[in-house]
């Protein structure tokens, strides 16, 4: 009598898939809020601290660089260091997008927005 609707059951199926998985990134959105990494430039002289999500968080720079006669150099070594926190940041992202995915089942690679 009800022939024609069968797929229903792979319908809701798919429908409950998807609502885990909105849920899963909204939880790793949180989560990247939250991770830290820290870039750094000049063997550590400055370091740039920052979420996973790319916001900077912290700057630490070791009062030895200041040398009037160096600004440029301090403001290069500065700018390296906030870089190497948003590149470690997004790799972060990356690798915990890629281990939710997997855990879902999808191929590591499949890109989601977020």
């Amino acid at each position: 009598m009800l022939k024609g609707l069968g797929g229903l059951g792979d319908m809701t199926k798919m429908m409950k898939a998807a609502q885990e998985m909105q849920t899963k990134m909204g939880d790793m959105q949180e989560a990247l809020a939250t991770m830290t990494v820290t870039g750094e430039s000049g063997a550590g002289l400055v370091k740039a601290t920052a979420t996973a999500k790319g916001e900077l968080t912290g700057l630490d720079i070791d009062p030895t660089i200041f040398d009037p006669n160096e600004k440029e150099v301090v403001e290069d070594l500065i700018l390296a260091a906030i870089k190497d926190a948003q590149v470690k940041a997004q790799d972060k992202a990356a690798s915990e997008m890629a281990r939710l995915t997997e855990d879902m089942g999808l191929p590591a690679d499949m890109k989601l927005p977020f």
